[in-house]
């Protein structure tokens, strides 16, 4: 059995829609039994030396990142201010208290993933999410860069595959709700 395409029976057309959900599904399942849906950690995680900021997305829709180019609605994602103006916090908290907020809200598995904290240092995490059923893992990144802003910069990208649909951005959305909850903002609205 062939798993590229065209598909059999597909008479030379392009697949449709269907085919792909189809197919993609036979994909899954193998990926499930053969637990070859994780995937290794991406060498380029973690905050990049030159201009500092997280790594870009790469072509795929499934990743969304605060360091693309705002014009860019399929992977543009706003910051996060954790003091932001006129918030609801009787005073500012620092960047310790932020990031224990933060790491707090990473740990309630806001779409089933099972997270798990694999990195975290002064300034950064990464939470990588499993999937409960096949095992897919998303890697999440959080980067307080230096500076008196009470900025948060992150990205969330599927390992594998080349659509999520919308899974990464459904999880951020999830997080900045959780994070409001507890006097954070986004810069600008996506």
């Amino acid at each position: 059995m062939c798993l590229l395409f065209p598909f059999p029976g597909a008479g030379g057309r392009r697949p449709g829609r269907r085919d792909f959900l189809l197919r993609s599904s036979e994909l899954a399942t193998l990926a499930a039994i053969f637990h070859l849906s994780s995937g290794t950690k991406p060498t380029y995680l973690g905050v990049q030396k030159s201009p500092p900021s997280l790594a870009l997305c790469p072509a795929t829709n499934n990743c969304v990142s605060t360091s693309e180019d705002i014009t860019d609605s399929n992977h543009y994602a706003p910051p996060w201010n954790y003091n932001p103006k006129g918030g609801s916090r009787a005073k500012p908290i620092t960047k310790d208290e932020a990031m224990e907020e933060l790491v707090q809200v990473t740990q309630t598995k806001p779409d089933n993933f099972a997270p798990r904290i694999v990195e975290k240092t002064d300034d950064y995490v990464r939470v990588e999410y499993e999937s409960p059923v096949f095992g897919f893992v998303d890697d999440v990144e959080f980067w307080f860069p230096p500076g008196n802003k009470s900025i948060v910069q992150y990205r969330s990208a599927s390992r594998s595959g080349f659509i999520d649909f919308s899974a990464n951005k459904k999880r951020v959305k999830t997080l900045r709700l959780a994070l409001q909850n507890k006097g954070w903002a986004s810069q600008t609205s996506f």
